[in-house]
Order: structure tokens, then C-alpha cells, then sequence
């Protein structure tokens, strides 16, 4: 009983073993820039600056007015945090939107002595355009 040449492992199966793991390996790349993605934005959320700025906005009778409420934040925060201690410094572009429509919170603050002192918190309406100062003059949070 002739049962034809040994094949290897690898012969018999290559066709559906390769594009699998070329599959795999792109899944744990994405995973992981996605974790990394994840950690630096929960990061960048749970910031004094970030809080303090978002918390503003939703107080602000001309953000509530040209947005409506309840207004959300947006999902990709940019800009950069940089904290040492009781010291820091944060630029940052929030998404926040309501049942009107979208804005940005631009925000520019430094941070001494354990307290966020912001140079600029602007909100930008989408549609319009329009820029609402939220300092009023009240620079320190």
C-alpha cells in the first residue's frame, strides 16, 4: 500500500498558517496603539486643567446658549500636559457638543504652586465660528 511522499507539516498547511499570523500580528499592533492611544487620553481627561476648563464651559451662560445642554465632551482631546508636582503646563483643544451643535475649548494654562492659572480659555462654535472668552477676566482656577 503506497501512500505517496511524506509532506512536512509546514507544506501541508503554510497556505492558511501564514495569512493567519500575519492577521494576528496585526491585531496586537493595533491593540496596543490603541491601549497606548487609550492611556495617554484617560490621562489627558482626568487633568485638573482638562476638568476645570470643561467644567467652565458647561457653566457658561453663551456656551449654554449656542450649544444647548447636556453638553458632552468630544472623544480625541489634543494638545499636551505637562505636570511636575505642584507645577505644569497644559495646551489643550476639547471637543464638546450639545443638541445645538459642536465646539472646541481651546485652552492655554500654566500651573505653580498646586494652581492652574489659565492664559486663554476660548470656546470656538463650529458652525459660526464664533470665539466665547470664559475668562471674563477671572484668569486663576
Amino acid at each position: 500500500m503506497y501512500q505517496g511522499p511524506i509532506t512536512s507539516w509546514w507544506s501541508r498547511n503554510w497556505k492558511w498558517f501564514l495569512p493567519t499570523l500575519c492577521v494576528l500580528v496585526l491585531l496586537a499592533v493595533l491593540g496596543f496603539v490603541g491601549l497606548v492611544f487609550y492611556g495617554v487620553s484617560s490621562m489627558m481627561k482626568s487633568s485638573d486643567a482638562y476638568q476645570l476648563a470643561v467644567a467652565q464651559a458647561r457653566m457658561d451662560p453663551e456656551v449654554v446658549s449656542a450649544l444647548g445642554e447636556p453638553i458632552v465632551e468630544g472623544f480625541l482631546a489634543s494638545g499636551n500636559i505637562n505636570t511636575n508636582g505642584s507645577s505644569g503646563k497644559a495646551d489643550l483643544a476639547i471637543p464638546i457638543s450639545g443638541p445645538k451643535g459642536g465646539a472646541t475649548i481651546y485652552l492655554s494654562a500654566t500651573k505653580s504652586v498646586g494652581k492652574w492659572t489659565f492664559k486663554d480659555l476660548v470656546v470656538e462654535v463650529d458652525k459660526s465660528k464664533d470665539r466665547i472668552d470664559l475668562l471674563h477676566d477671572d484668569k486663576t482656577h
